[in-house]
């Protein structure tokens, strides 16, 4: 059994009971325990943290929308300065180890550039990679940017937009701080598949993107030239599954074994195993006390994973099994509309 602690961060929606940024311990044995309120914040939706661990980024989930600084105390969050984040409605943020940060702006439909020095203040925004265009679902009538990734160990960056249905690729300029286009402009995902997260594959040949409107996983692949190429879809739900369903998150266990993606309507999480060649085979879907699960992490170690409940104001974890990948429930915990986990 091990013996560490991980403390780890809630961003939430602030509508109701929630006034921000709540920190928690996830306990040897499973249990969690709350520590309580580390910044009031107005709907951090969505968190980083720096490399060097001293820095949370947090996004206002709002129509002027900001991204706030903060520095980490033991018990406290200390505001360091805000920034815009280029867009109306921002819902993801990341930070690179030479500290750009990216910002996707959902209802502003681009993604904004962004830094911060050696104290943890932000630029001002530096630019913004703006997307256009339409598809053909109802939550397609234009762009939504969803997510924005820095992709491991190069300048690539990769964004998913919902609303235009394309995974977009671009890269960072950093003699002048601008986002300037890939050799590879994007990748159209199938009709009214609506991307939303990825997880990259540790071995860095394929990353997988989670579409939120369709339930899928799609599998990229590089070709000799290094370009990404559309592979197989994989469902998330079982083939009896009745009504609507969204997934929200997907994430990879460190041994690329397995993958986990969220489902909100089915309500559950779906765990696949991973072939030597990249194909997924769904083996379980995981459904006790998940109620609307936005998102979920799993722990460092990878021994636990945490589902954040929005609508039922829960946290649950389950003990995972390394050599299957499937899922065992362990307890839950009181937290106010959490959307996002984020391990310290």
């Amino acid at each position: 059994m091990p013996t560490r602690l991980y403390p780890f961060y809630i961003g939430s929606y602030t509508t109701q009971k929630s006034q921000g940024i709540y920190k928690y311990v996830l306990l040897p044995d499973g249990n969690m325990e709350n520590l309580g309120l580390m910044a009031k914040a107005e709907n951090p939706s969505f968190l980083a943290i720096s490399k060097n661990r001293k820095y949370l980024l947090a996004v206002n989930e709002k129509a002027k929308g900001y991204v706030n600084s903060f520095r980490i105390g033991e018990n406290q969050l200390s505001l360091i300065n805000n920034s815009s984040s280029g867009g109306a409605d921002p819902c993801f943020v990341a930070i690179n180890k030479q500290d750009y940060v990216l910002v996707a702006n959902y209802t502003g439909g681009n993604v904004g550039l962004l830094k911060i020095d050696e104290q943890g203040k932000l630029s001002k925004l530096l630019d913004i990679e703006q997307h256009n265009g339409s598809y053909i679902s109802e939550r397609q009538n234009e762009a939504h940017a969803h997510s924005a990734w820095f992709v491991p160990n190069n300048k690539d960056i990769i964004s998913l937009d919902l609303g235009t249905n394309k995974v977009c690729f671009s890269l960072i300029d950093y003699n002048n701080d601008k986002l300037i286009p890939h050799s590879q402009a994007n990748l159209k995902m199938k009709p009214g598949a609506g991307p939303r997260h990825l997880a990259f594959h540790p071995d860095n040949n394929c990353l997988y993107v989670l579409n939120e409107i369709n339930a899928t996983v799609t599998v990229l692949s590089k070709n000799i030239k290094g370009d990404y190429i559309i592979g197989k879809s994989y469902s998330t739900l079982p083939s009896d599954h009745q009504g609507t369903n969204l997934c929200a998150e997907i994430q990879i266990s460190n041994d690329g074994k397995f993958l986990y993606a969220s489902n909100r309507g089915h309500d559950s999480i779906a765990v696949f195993s991973i072939s030597e060649d990249y194909s997924l085979s769904c083996i379980n879907y995981q459904g006790m006390n998940v109620n609307e699960p936005r998102s979920f992490a799993l722990s460092p170690d990878n021994n636990f994973l945490l589902v954040a409940n929005q609508n039922s104001d829960t946290i649950v974890s389950f003990k995972r099994d390394h050599n299957t990948g499937l899922l065992d429930y362990l307890n839950k915990i009181e937290a106010f509309t959490p959307v996002h986990i984020l391990f310290a």
